[in-house]
């Protein structure tokens, strides 16, 4: 039990000593790049920026896509229902009609 809790510890040092800011710079994102000094090191940050932004763009562009597919499956599935009940109503109508309209009463031949 005191072997795993010392391993356990052992395991945590590195985590500990190199504190957060080494483990933010894993994290892609867009950085600042006017704080860097030389033009190579400006340059690299730029492209990371560039690279981040890019990729950002494609994953949007893509969930986008994804998005406005679903949406016109979704509409042409209600265009049909729609069609359908227009269809009904127009039955409904036509039965409504056809009992609405009054009987012609038979002309009295006797007359």
């Amino acid at each position: 039990m005191r072997g795993r809790i010392m391993f356990a510890i052992a395991g945590m040092m590195p985590a500990l000593v190199c504190g957060p800011g080494v483990q933010a710079q894993d994290v892609p994102g867009i950085e600042i790049c006017t704080v860097e000094k030389t033009m190579e090191r400006r340059t690299s940050c730029l492209q990371s920026n560039v690279n981040f932004l890019q990729k950002t763009i494609g994953k949007l562009g893509l969930d986008n896509q994804q998005k406005l597919d679903a949406a016109n499956r979704q509409i042409e599935a209600l265009k049909s229902v729609v069609a359908g009940l227009q269809k009904t109503v127009e039955e409904l109508q036509a039965a409504q009609k056809k009992d609405a309209t009054p009987a012609v009463p038979a002309k009295d031949s006797a007359k």
